[in-house]
C-alpha cells in the first residue's frame, strides 16, 4: 500500500509540474498568434517540469504521508529492560492518501469525460439548414453580402454560408435561406439576423446538448421579443454521415 500510495502521489506531482511549468512558459512568452509556443512549452518544456514534480510528490509522501506508531510489547506482563527501544511500526497517513486518490480521481474523471465522451457531437459534424421568413412586402436586401447571420454555438460564433441559392418564396413571401456546421456538444445555441434597416433578431435554439438528426423542418418561430417587422425563422438538423 505504501509503494501505491507513493507512486500515486509522485503521478500527481508530476501532473502539477508539467502542466505549471508549461503555463508559467504559456503567460510569460505572452501572446501566440498559430500556438506554436504553447506546443513547445507543453511538449518540450512540460516534461522537465513532470519530472521535477514526479520527484517532489514522492518526497512528499516520505515526509507527510507516513505515520509513526510505537508497536506495543509482545507480553505486557513481561518487564521489559530498560534500554531496550519499543519496536516502531510505519503506516500510510490516512489524511494523506484520502486526498491523493481523491484528486487523481477528479481528474480521471475529467480526463474520461473530455477524452472518452468527446466534447464533440456524437454523430459528429451535423448541418444546420435554416429559412428566415420575411413579413409579407417585404423585399430581399439586393445583395446577399447586406445579410448578416450569426450563430452562437457555446460561446464560438460562427458565419452561416449562403451559398448561390440563398434566397427562395414560401406562400408569396421572401425566404432567405443559410446553413451552417455545428460539431460541439453544449446547451447553448441561438441565431441571429441583421438586415439594412431592420433591427436585429435573436432566436435560441431548442436543441440539446447532443442533439440527433431531425426529419423536418421545425416550425416557424417569431424572433425572442417579437420585434417589427415580424421575420419568422425555423430550422432542421441533419448529419453528415
Amino acid at each position: 500500500m505504501r509503494f501505491i500510495i507513493g507512486f500515486l502521489s509522485g503521478v500527481l506531482g508530476a501532473l502539477a509540474g508539467w502542466f505549471g511549468l508549461a503555463m508559467l512558459v504559456i503567460a510569460l512568452a505572452g501572446h501566440d498568434q498559430d500556438g506554436g509556443i504553447a506546443m513547445g512549452a507543453f511538449f518540450n518544456i512540460g516534461p522537465f517540469g513532470g519530472i521535477a514534480g514526479f520527484i517532489a510528490g514522492v518526497v512528499l509522501f516520505l515526509k507527510f504521508g507516513q505515520a509513526r506508531a510505537v508497536s506495543p510489547a509482545a507480553d505486557a506482563a513481561q518487564p521489559q529492560p530498560a534500554a531496550a527501544a519499543a519496536p516502531v511500526r510505519t503506516r500510510v497517513s490516512r489524511p494523506f492518501a484520502i486526498v491523493v486518490v481523491a484528486i487523481l480521481a477528479g481528474l480521471g474523471w475529467w480526463g474520461w469525460y473530455e477524452l472518452i465522451r468527446s466534447p464533440y457531437l456524437s454523430h459528429g459534424f451535423m448541418t444546420l439548414d435554416m429559412q428566415f421568413r420575411l413579413p409579407a412586402g417585404m423585399d430581399l436586401p439586393p445583395d446577399p453580402s447586406k445579410v448578416r447571420i450569426t450563430v452562437e454555438e457555446g460561446g464560438q460564433y460562427l458565419e452561416p454560408g449562403l451559398g448561390p441559392s440563398w434566397h427562395g418564396t414560401d406562400e408569396g413571401r421572401r425566404v432567405i435561406l443559410a446553413h451552417v456546421t455545428l460539431s460541439m456538444k453544449t446547451g447553448r445555441r441561438s441565431v441571429t439576423l441583421a438586415l439594412p434597416g431592420v433591427a436585429e433578431q435573436s432566436w435560441p435554439l431548442g436543441l440539446s446538448s447532443d442533439p440527433d438528426p431531425m426529419p423536418g423542418f421545425t416550425d416557424w418561430k417569431l424572433a425572442d421579443g417579437k420585434p417589427s417587422p415580424a421575420i419568422e425563422m425555423n430550422y432542421k438538423l441533419t448529419a453528415e454521415r
